[in-house]
């Protein structure tokens, strides 16, 4: 079994910054791209940022030029740098991976969450 494990939350004031981390742990397996969600009580689910296996990052526009997603492949983990913080980023952050597990099922992997709060 594959669990993923969100870190870093909290309260911040607009304009500073939060940084969150990742990890997968588990059985022997590969890791395929990963990527940052979030959720706003009564809203649906929004793509925050997602890197490949590579490298290679994608950004909401909502949060392009502010926040910078990049993953350590030996460590298994993912990580969020969020700067210039605004109310509206307020959410619960959800972590998630393409897994391959040594039986070669593939999956997506959800963290349970971080809550991230921005004050005005």
């Amino acid at each position: 079994q594959v669990q993923l494990a969100e870190s870093g939350g909290g309260l911040v004031q607009a304009g500073g910054s939060l940084g969150l981390s990742c990890a997968a742990s588990g059985s022997a397996f590969s890791i395929g791209p990963m990527g940052w969600y979030r959720q706003v009580p009564g809203k649906q689910r929004e793509l925050v940022a997602t890197v490949s296996s590579g490298g290679a990052s994608n950004y909401a526009d909502s949060v392009k030029g502010r926040f910078t997603i990049s993953r350590d492949n030996a460590k298994k983990t993912v990580y969020l740098q969020m700067d210039s913080l605004k109310p509206e980023d307020t959410a619960v952050y959800y972590c998630n991976a393409r897994i391959t597990t040594n039986d070669l099922q593939v999956r997506m992997y959800w963290g349970p969450g971080t809550q991230v709060t921005v004050s005005s």
